[in-house]
């Protein structure tokens, strides 16, 4: 399915059923939130990664408006509701501040490996114990995917985008189970490179190498 969508381009990564809160104060967003609201529509981020928006990004609707200021601006809660594909941007909306664009839907296999999700899960949860942060999962531990894990892993911007590029639960669950063995692999070089600093200067135990 092809149709247009208005956009408001973050240099974020947003998930499908990610809850997010945004502060919303530049004139055509705000034109654009309230016109969402009017007229019942959700609306697209894109992420914007080197100052330029990626082809994808993530639906989302406007759940309720928390706050509003003299000035018009305004907190609201938001959720991802399901990834698209620009095709094209239109710059030009009558009488609209904002963008839009041009977008598809394109299918994404849902399907879980429970196994490998819980890999994931205590892998993070392992990761957090050891960098001493405290991050809880906003949903049951059983229902738990990739997405509602992805922002608690670790990655960076453009990981997270890559993320949102595979359209395959199976394949974002390797691609985080093998960025999480890739982060702790690095923790241990820090830590034995730690211990090289700590020794220099103190008196070292070694045995002679037999010629």
């Amino acid at each position: 399915m092809t149709n247009f969508i208005p956009i408001f381009p973050l240099s974020i990564v947003v998930y499908p059923d990610e809850l997010l809160n945004l502060h919303i104060f530049e004139p055509k967003y705000k034109q654009l939130i309230n016109d969402s609201l009017k007229n019942k529509k959700p609306f697209g981020i894109p992420t914007v990664i080197n100052n330029a928006i990626a082809e994808m990004g993530t639906l989302v609707e406007v759940l309720e408006i928390t706050k509003t200021y003299p000035n018009g601006e305004m907190d609201i809660k938001t959720k991802g509701l399901q990834i698209f594909n620009i095709l094209e941007i239109v710059k030009e909306i009558p009488e609209k501040l904002y963008n839009g664009a041009i977008v598809t839907y394109p299918s994404n296999n849902l399907q879980s490996n429970r196994t490998l999700m819980n890999y994931v899960i205590e892998s993070i949860k392992k990761l957090h114990v050891l960098l001493q942060v405290t991050k809880a999962f906003k949903k049951p531990i059983d229902t738990l995917c990739s997405y509602d894990v992805a922002h608690h892993a670790g990655l960076t911007l453009q990981e997270e985008y890559e993320l949102l590029q595979l359209l395959n639960e199976l394949q974002r669950q390797e691609y985080l189970k093998q960025h999480l063995q890739k982060v702790f692999s690095i923790m241990n070089e820090m830590e034995l490179l730690k211990q090289k600093i700590h020794l220099n200067g103190h008196y070292k135990n070694i045995s002679g190498f037999n010629v």
